[in-house]
């Protein structure tokens, strides 16, 4: 909005506090503050949101793949062939053979639920999630027929164990005999201990090579699934439709949205309602800035009629207090990206002392997923947040400054 130099000269005289005009002022602060917090907190839940669907994406999806082959009864005979074509299907980047089974493992009495995921051992050394979370040992030491594991730091501290300790894993389908089904228990040690930064991967996953992993579950030359990555995990369905009948016989391919849509469809829907109560919040605090602008019309309803009287247009009037709330606006909004980037550095430390102040776990991995709180700014999800606000401010003085225009200065100064 273009001003003339009059026209900036008065708007700045209103924007300051003149005699008499303190509650005024006092009202017009607490709306830049008002809209100073609603900007500040609709950018820092926003961008926390954004990072639970980034951090479990990639952490989900860097684990267990954009889709799996699921043989069926948990068993892929003859996988070699349908490995190679898998890997041949265009837009397919990459396909590993993997097993995965639920079982026991025991070290010292204790006892803990675990995965046990047996893979090849440069697939598991190329990983990228494992990529350097690793807290003890090397997970370079895994060795086909070694009987050697990596395992989660979550679990390591269930079992009590660590680097070089030798756990049992319990695989309860052992071989059969006259008394009934002997379990079957192999040792294993210890050789690395990682922390990917879910809760429930490292709480019970066991990594090992995909030979210990036959033999552990007596599946002879069998795996019980291929991992799949593709170019482009939102269009993985039709990158792998031509894969589908080539598999049909022999198992099922199922996709990461398909396995984790509950989680991500909830994860969207809180999105969206946070959303839209903290842009309320935002609502609310430029109602402030009208009230604000009401009250600075009546107490200037004098110099506006004498404007009046010295050629100001209605135009001019109007241009004048639209500019002089959403000025109000935007130093809000300014003060308000500026303490959501802050807050969003230092979430960790703000989530640490609040701990520490109301003696409280706000932050529980097990029911969090992750051990960390994450973010992911947008900047064009601010960008919006910030167009939204100022929209708000501008449609927040449109009816004050009508009223400063509507003034009849021949009513304010007939008695002058």
């Amino acid at each position: 909005m273009l001003l003339s130099r009059y026209e900036w000269v008065i708007t700045k005289r209103y924007l300051l506090p003149g005699k008499g005009e303190g509650f005024i002022f006092l009202v017009a602060s607490i709306s830049l503050v008002a809209v100073m917090l609603g900007v500040a907190a609709l950018i820092v839940v926003m961008s926390v949101m954004n990072g639970f669907r980034a951090e479990l994406f990639d952490k989900i999806v860097g684990l267990n793949g954009h889709a799996v082959v699921q043989g069926y009864g948990g068993r892929l005979p003859d996988w070699r062939d349908l490995l190679e074509e898998t890997r041949n299907t265009k837009g397919v980047v990459s396909a590993s053979p993997m097993i995965e089974q639920p079982l026991l493992a025991t070290f010292n009495g204790r006892v803990e639920a675990i995965m046990v995921r047996g893979m090849e051992v440069k697939d598991i050394l190329s990983n990228d999630t494992l990529d350097g979370k690793t807290v003890a040992g090397d997970l370079g030491r895994l060795e086909p027929a070694a009987s050697r594991v990596g395992i989660g730091s979550r679990l390591a501290m269930a079992l009590g164990a660590q680097v070089g300790s030798r756990i049992t894993i319990i695989n309860p389908q052992g071989r059969s005999t006259p008394f009934g089904t002997v379990p079957r228990e192999i040792s294993y040690e210890v050789v690395a201990i990682f922390e990917v930064g879910v809760y429930d991967y490292d709480k019970a996953y066991v990594f090992m090579p995909m030979e210990d992993a036959q033999t552990l579950l007596l599946l002879g030359d069998q795996i019980g699934m291929i991992e799949i990555k593709t170019q482009d995990a939102d269009n993985v369905r039709d990158i792998l439709a031509p894969l589908v009948p080539k598999v049909a016989d022999r198992g099922v391919i199922t996709d990461w949205q398909t396995m984790n849509a509950s989680l991500f469809e909830t994860l969207q829907v809180e999105r969206v309602v946070m959303f839209v109560i903290l842009s309320i919040i935002i609502l609310v605090a430029v109602f402030n800035i009208l009230s604000s602008l009401i009250m600075l019309v009546r107490a200037k309803t004098r110099d506006i009629a004498i404007l009046r009287t010295m050629g100001a247009s209605r135009a001019s009037l109007t241009r004048i207090f639209v500019t002089v709330g959403t000025s109000i606006g935007m130093l809000g909004i300014a003060a308000g990206i500026g303490l959501g980037l802050i807050a969003i550095f230092f979430r960790q430390n703000v989530i640490n002392f609040v701990q520490l102040i109301t003696g409280q776990n706000l932050w529980d991995p097990s029911i969090r997923f992750l051990t960390e709180l994450p973010a992911k700014t947008d900047p064009m999800e601010v960008l919006g947040i910030a167009m939204l606000a100022l929209l708000f401010s501008f449609l927040a003085t449109l009816y004050p400054a009508y009223k400063a225009a509507s003034t009849d200065p021949v009513q304010v100064l007939r008695y002058e």
